[in-house]
């Protein structure tokens, strides 16, 4: 206890991070580079992979790239291999890969909805499914943290049916997964944001007639009164990756503003 900061220390530790060109991704990629860690990072956009892990490099952090998506057990597999082969070891998981389709129930085909399933879901547990094996034949325990949102909790009115159940679900396997994975060591929690600016909510942040109308709405929910910063998520990212947070699993950390407590 004579040195806290230490706890939040996760240099030289291996995060793999799917998703890595998505808004959260990119997020989770830029602290943990900051913060000294060895990187692998994940997504299907190569153009936007390339970028990050170029910024990352920039940073002075080690960066793996890897053009793929986790779609399947055996590519889930390979991507923990490939971190292994590539520095030894595991040490932290971030699964920021997902995709959101929305409609209203009628509107949207069946296949849409199983496809936001398969992979806010399934491939969140087949992740993690391959990262903790890695871990447990390690014997250190690891870090492994997953993205939910604030719609787990809360429904919403405009088509986030798939959306919504899906994020559900993650809360669930967090819950699931910390139980099942704590005499290990493992820690499994999920970081739920709100609004928090990104490529895909930029106009949210414009003052025009629409955004300002939308922005108003939600802000008489929020009671910090503002939309979440990227530097927003820094903090519980930190926290959820590192020995600060050994004695918590099985947690839905809410970076809202306090938008899901009233």
């Amino acid at each position: 206890m004579q040195n806290p900061l230490s706890m939040f220390d996760v240099k030289d530790n291996v995060a793999l991070i799917t998703g890595a060109s998505g808004a959260f991704g990119m997020v989770a990629a830029r602290i943990l580079a900051g913060a000294g860690a060895k990187l692998v990072l994940v997504a299907g956009n190569q153009a936007a992979l390339d970028e990050i892990s170029e910024e990352c490099r920039g940073m002075g952090a080690d960066v793996t790239a890897i053009n793929t998506r986790p779609t399947d057990e055996a590519i889930c597999a390979d991507l923990v291999a490939q971190a292994v082969k590539a520095y030894g070891q595991l040490d932290i998981l971030v699964v920021a890969s997902g995709m959101n389709k929305v409609a209203l129930i009628n509107d949207m085909p069946p296949e849409d909805f199983n496809a936001v399933m398969d992979a806010n879901v399934t491939q969140t547990w087949l992740l993690s499914r391959a990262a903790a094996g890695q871990m447990k034949e390690q014997g250190k325990g690891g870090k492994i943290v997953l993205v939910s949102s604030a719609r787990g909790l809360l429904g919403h009115p405009a088509g986030y049916t798939a959306y919504c159940t899906s994020k559900s679900a993650t809360d669930g396997l967090t819950k699931a997964l910390g139980c099942e994975l704590g005499p290990t060591g493992i820690t499994v929690n999920a970081i739920a944001p709100t609004v928090f600016r990104s490529p895909l909510t930029a106009w949210m942040f414009e003052d025009t007639p629409e955004a300002t109308k939308v922005r108003d709405g939600f802000l008489s929910r929020v009671p910090k009164g503002r939309l979440g910063e990227p530097e927003d998520l820094a903090g519980p990212l930190l926290f959820l990756a590192s020995k600060a947070s050994d004695f918590y699993t099985g947690h839905i950390l809410y970076a809202d503003g306090g938008y899901t407590a009233g």
